[in-house]
């Protein structure tokens, strides 16, 4: 069962991942490309190149746990890949990810709300 707190955030990486990748070539991508640190028990949420997969990266106390949702048919509405590599979502904003659900970005400091483009 996916175990978040109010302190941790949880980042969407845009675009493709090769899901093919473990826990160790996950981590690796947050630390290199991202330049993070996988040990800071931020979440990290990954897509494949059909939409169908998710991998959940978490790193909990002691070891990381790496959670997979594979749809039966269907796919995930995912942010492309624009001007930054990953999406800081809130935990309500991933539930709707979860569900099928497009993401609506918070509203901004005029009060508009934002939309993503897929």
């Amino acid at each position: 069962m996916l175990n978040l707190n109010s302190e941790q955030k949880i980042f969407l990486a845009k675009g493709v991942t090769d899901l093919r990748k473990s826990i160790t070539s996950l981590s690796i991508l947050v630390a290199q490309e991202f330049e993070l640190d996988p040990h800071d028990r931020n979440v990290y949420v990954f897509c494949n190149r059909r939409r169908n997969r998710i991998k959940i990266l978490q790193y909990d106390h002691n070891g990381f746990i790496l959670y997979l949702k594979a749809l039966d048919q269907g796919k995930f509405i995912w942010p492309k890949e624009n001007e930054s590599d990953l999406l800081e979502v809130t935990n309500k904003e991933l539930g709707w990810l979860l569900h099928g659900l497009s993401l609506v970005e918070k509203r901004s400091e005029t009060g508009e709300k934002k939309y993503y483009s897929y």
